[in-house]
């Protein structure tokens, strides 16, 4: 068996890479540099190159608000990158996984949203990213789109990096405490889809099709703000905890809309592939302790 990993300097397709050898699987782990998935001709001689058995897509355009007024990359990448991956699994007969977001979702619902929820993205990052899924459903029989949230990992930029820096920096920080959502380890994302393709290499049955995950429990950016400085506090990596101010979606503004409510419903992944949300907050000290023990080498 092996593994395509596309997107795999990113921080998904890093853990990806890195779980992947730790199980001895065979893998190809490919970044834009080095397979330009906007560009099908690319693709399908890539794929007939590396005849793999199985394409796990973590690549994806992510720069939310650039988004709004670069269209055209976000659709290169969030659409049509999958649209080629997708025809490329038919030719060779195999499937592909694929990733997507609660920004499809306009977050206006009062409960968390289930997959069988209609979308309706705010923003042009959401809407590319929702043509994406089409775009595999529509191509593609064997296939799992995974609908995640709030990633953060150890590497690339991400809100928990972001925080940590100014905690280091600031006496206060002011961080938005109305929108409701569910913070999700990259590592734990990797974990998912290698489970997926464990099943996939023992034949086990699989309900193809779309499914959501993402960490527990459902959290504010505010609160999971507090819950990183507390942690990095508890390491020694802060020497005080700043104060952190609760603020309204109003008092800071984006290009781009955020969802209100990127709760998402996660049941069908555990009653169809028997896989469990994990507690991200377990994942937050992971991440926080390979930056301390990081940092001490480099001293």
């Amino acid at each position: 068996m092996t593994v395509l990993i596309i997107g795999a300097a990113g921080q998904l397709g890093t853990e990806l890479c890195l779980r992947s050898k730790e199980r001895g699987y065979s893998f190809v782990g490919v970044d834009y540099n080095e397979l330009d998935i906007t560009n099908e001709s690319n693709i399908q001689a890539f794929v007939a190159h590396v005849n793999p058995t199985i394409i796990i897509n973590a690549a994806a355009y992510t720069a939310v608000d650039r988004a709004e007024t670069d269209i055209a990359s976000a659709l290169a990448v969030n659409r049509d990158g999958p649209l080629y991956l997708a025809r490329s699994c038919v030719k060779a007969d195999i499937p592909l996984l694929h990733v997507s977001t609660d920004y499809v979702f306009d977050g206006q619902k009062p409960t968390p949203y289930q997959e069988i929820d209609a979308p309706n993205p705010q923003g042009a990052y959401g809407q590319s990213k929702l043509e994406g899924e089409a775009a595999v459903a529509n191509t593609l029989d064997k296939y799992i789109t995974l609908r995640t949230a709030w990633v953060f990992s150890a590497t690339g930029q991400n809100f928990v990096r972001t925080i940590l820096r100014l905690a280091k920096q600031r006496d206060e920080l002011s961080v938005v405490a109305d929108q409701t959502g569910a913070p999700t380890w990259a590592g734990d994302i990797a974990e998912v889809l290698l489970e997926i393709v464990d099943r996939i290499h023992q034949k086990k049955a699989i309900s193809w099709g779309l499914y959501h995950y993402t960490g527990v429990p459902v959290t504010t950016w505010h609160t999971f703000a507090e819950i990183i400085c507390q942690q990095a506090f508890e390491l020694g990596m802060l020497r005080k905890k700043p104060f952190i101010k609760p603020i309204r979606t109003s008092e800071y503004p984006t290009a781009a809309k955020r969802p209100q409510n990127s709760a998402l419903v996660c049941a069908r992944i555990q009653e169809e592939l028997l896989i469990s949300q994990a507690d991200w907050r377990k994942g937050l000290e992971q991440v926080l302790i390979q930056w301390k023990k990081n940092d001490e080498l480099s001293t």
